[in-house]
This record gives C-alpha cells, structure tokens and sequence, in this order.
C-alpha cells in the first residue's frame, strides 16, 4: 500500500512572506483558502488581470496586488509561493527560479512541482486539523473536512483554554507533567 510520507507543519504566515502567481479562479481558490485559514498572512500577489471577487479579498486583507507578467525579481524576500497560472510554462518557470532560491512552491494542480500542498483544514478557536491525501484526492481532504467540522464540537477551544491553565498547575519534571495530562485527557478519546 501506497503511504503518506508528507510532513504536517503549522506555518505562523504572518511572519513569512507569500507570493502568489496569478489571478484568475485558482489565484482565489489559493488566496481565499489561506486568508481563511491565516487572516494575517503577509501575502503579495503578481498577475496581468485580476478578477473582481479576488480583488475585493485582497483588498480587505491588505494583499498587495502587482499587476503584470511574473519575473524572477518577485521572488526577492519570498518564504512561500503558489503558481496558478494557466500556462505551465511559467508556473514551471516559477518552480525552477524558487527551487534554485531555496523558496517554498506550490504549483496548483501539478504534484511533481510542489513542496508542499495546500489540504483541507478545520479550525475550532485554538483547535485546527489537516487533512492530506497526498495530493491525490483535494476531494476527499474536502469531505473529511466537512465531516470534522460536524463531529468535533463547538466547545472544544473552551476545553484547550482550561487544560493550558491546568497544565501551568502541574508540578514535576516534563515526563511527569506528559503523564498527568495523558491521564486526565484519555476520556476524550471514547473506544467502543
């Protein structure tokens, strides 16, 4: 059987700085997703035409939005970007300059130019999951992100919040704390 070797990370976006390459519907799909996720995120977008809908996002999120054909020089300070273009001869060129920079890429739609992928995220208050299916399936990561939001219920950030105090209470050494707190938490996980 095939298996996921992907690993899962939390990137604080708003301390990194985003590119994203394009401007049409998978532009918004990228942006919409990871404004959602990260409204902070310092992101910067470069692009010959934007849609309206994209642009009233942008706005409302202070995306800076250049408008022309993408050229190497955007990559200049760039932590993360996603090409979403619809020619894959500049989102490969875009892959090729980032990969020589060392840079984070994404190229919507296209496994083999992409260090990372963009899956199914949902997030309760502190709580946030990802879902990955290795990039097979953006699909399935969204159904089993539907099916998360519906069974991890609505108080669980309240339940985060109280466990952090109670773990400042904790005395001993970390092993001992780990203990404790696995102790008081097994009841979360109900096995039939």
């Amino acid at each position: 059987m095939e298996r996921n070797e992907l690993y899962p990370v939390f990137l604080k976006v708003d301390n990194l700085k985003v590119l994203i390459v394009g401007g049409g519907n998978v532009a918004e799909e990228k942006l919409t997703f990871l404004l959602k996720s990260s409204p902070n995120a310092k992101v910067e977008m470069i692009s010959p035409m934007y849609r309206d809908e994209t642009v009233k996002l942008a706005r409302k999120h202070n995306v800076k939005m250049c408008k022309g054909k993408y050229k190497k020089r955007f990559l200049k300070k760039k932590h993360i970007v996603v090409a979403t273009t619809d020619s894959p001869k500049v989102n490969e060129k875009v892959y090729t300059d980032c990969r020589k920079r060392s840079i984070l890429v994404n190229v919507a739609d296209n496994p083999p130019f992409c260090d990372f992928y963009m899956g199914g995220i949902v997030t309760k208050g502190n709580v946030k999951v990802a879902i990955s299916t290795n990039g097979k399936s953006p699909t399935t990561a969204k159904r089993l992100r539907q099916f998360f939001e519906d069974v991890i219920p609505e108080n669980i950030d309240d339940l985060v919040k109280n466990l952090n105090k109670y773990r400042k209470t904790i005395k001993g050494d970390f092993e001992e704390k780990v203990e404790t707190l696995n102790e008081f938490t097994k009841g979360l996980v109900n096995k039939k």
